[in-house]
């Protein structure tokens, strides 16, 4: 049987929360095209369901994603346009890991008519399901915030030098949300001082946060990119602990609770 598309969990608040990258689905067949460095899926965003779980409490809809990235890149623009100008980023379709490692064994790398496929199967279904919450939320309260949430190995050399703060929030420097949503999240991330923040930094935003964030609409959206190393061991990822999650998740609630009660102004 083939998986979902996503987890939905529709809550009744203005936040959704998206998790694009947590999935480690594969459809039959895909696994044994997978060389030996890309099968454990070494790029994904691994427990963002199990670390957010506790938002649909606080009646936030959670919205995550079965599928691995190396189906289908969620959070890519499927015309191949680019957020982050000189960075080397993979792509709708990923044919090498964030290591440079082959994802595909030899002979086995989709082909243009094989990638465009993977957009109409996973790709426009999941961003039909994502922007029909969107609207629903906003025909319910009159505005809508996106909290596009990513996780990520604290040094990877492809795609930032060094290593990266714990957490990184992104607004696609101010135009995806209304400037009191932003400070409202930097407050509540900066609460902790074990967690370093940055704001617009590397992490500014990709393609959910540009398309999705339309403030002048009553549509706001932000992009949490969270370091691993703040809830897991990196060097056995696929292991969830939740009593290491559990200091990063007193941060998380506080983020979210703004999110939640956050209103705009009225004009």
């Amino acid at each position: 049987m083939t998986a979902p598309l996503q987890l939905l969990i529709r809550g009744q608040s203005p936040l959704i929360i998206n998790i694009p990258h947590a999935g480690t689905s594969l459809p039959p067949g895909y696994a044994e095209r997978l060389s030996d460095a890309a099968r454990p899926l070494p790029d994904t965003d691994w427990h963002l369901p199990f670390l957010f779980h506790f938002a649909v409490y606080s009646g936030a809809t959670l919205m995550a994603a079965t599928h691995s990235r190396y189906v289908v890149d969620l959070n890519r623009d499927p015309g191949g346009a680019s957020h982050y100008p000189g960075v080397d980023l993979t792509g709708l379709v990923a044919d090498t890991t964030f290591s440079y490692d082959d994802i595909y064994r030899p002979g086995c790398v989709p082909d243009a008519s094989q990638i465009d496929d993977r957009r109409q199967r996973y790709w426009e279904p999941y961003h039909d399901t994502l922007a029909e919450q969107i609207a629903a939320v906003h025909g319910r309260h009159g505005h809508a915030v996106l909290l596009d949430a990513h996780s990520i190995r604290a040094e990877v050399p492809r795609l930032f030098t060094g290593r990266l703060p714990d957490l990184n929030l992104g607004s696609c420097n101010g135009r995806s949300c209304d400037p009191s949503l932003r400070q409202a999240a930097v407050v509540a991330l900066d609460a902790d001082p074990t967690y370093s923040l940055s704001i617009d930094g590397i992490v500014k935003g990709g393609y959910s946060a540009h398309n999705y964030g339309i403030p002048e609409m009553g549509l706001h959206a932000l992009h949490l990119e969270i370091v691993q190393a703040g809830y897991l061991d990196e060097a056995n990822p696929q292991d969830w602990n939740p009593a290491r999650a559990e200091p990063l998740q007193a941060v998380l609630r506080r983020l979210v609770d703004a999110l939640v009660s956050w209103r705009p102004m009225a004009a």
